[in-house]
């Protein structure tokens, strides 16, 4: 009898899974103004900058890509999984952007105690699709506050990329290439 009833489990135990099917690849970014290997910065020539990693509302703080079909409703594309929070890759690529486009060095938060030259840092708002528009979109409400200046800038950053269709194929380099159109124009704010 004991036999038997391990014999019928059998087939059960092929049906159970821990945990999800993995997505066929993970997303990630890719900055478009790279900082060639090899290539020494100092901070005692050059202006510096701290950036801080963005805060995001809940619907960014996972690793999946929203699609906002109206105000007050959201999905999330099947099978499209970034490689580690959006708000972190963005961070990434806004370094990659003001050290080649602005000239800027920039310092991890441990090193700007001593060197805390300027200060970026904001809220990703959005960083997904709106499905209305078919558009990939991100919104960065930049906080700045300049090297010896107490006081604050802010200004909102938008870029949108039409889309043909979304999928997870088409939702990364679409979101890529907003997030670098954003990092740009922060850049070229952050240089003036």
């Amino acid at each position: 009898m004991k036999k038997l009833s391990v014999l019928m489990l059998l087939p059960l135990a092929a049906c159970i899974r821990f945990g999800a099917e993995p997505p066929p690849a993970l997303l990630t970014l890719a900055a478009t103004n790279v900082v060639p290997a090899g290539q020494t910065q100092t901070s005692a020539g050059t202006r510096s900058i701290t950036v801080q990693v963005p805060v995001v509302p809940q619907e960014l703080a996972v690793t999946r890509v929203p699609v906002r079909s109206s105000d007050t409703s959201i999905a999330y594309v099947k099978d499209a999984v970034w490689v580690e929070p959006p708000a972190r890759l963005f961070a990434r690529l806004m370094s990659d952007t003001l050290t080649t486009r602005a000239g800027r060095v920039v310092l991890s938060s441990r090193q700007s105690f001593s060197d805390p030259g300027s200060q970026l840092s904001g809220e990703l708002r959005s960083f997904g699709i709106d499905a209305t528009r078919s558009e990939a979109v991100v919104t960065f409400d930049a906080t700045l506050q300049r090297e010896g200046s107490a006081s604050f800038e802010k200004r909102r950053f938008e870029q949108r990329v039409p889309l043909s269709a979304v999928d997870a194929t088409t939702v990364g380099p679409a979101l890529n290439q907003a997030a670098n159109g954003v990092a740009t124009a922060v850049a070229d704010w952050v240089g003036r």
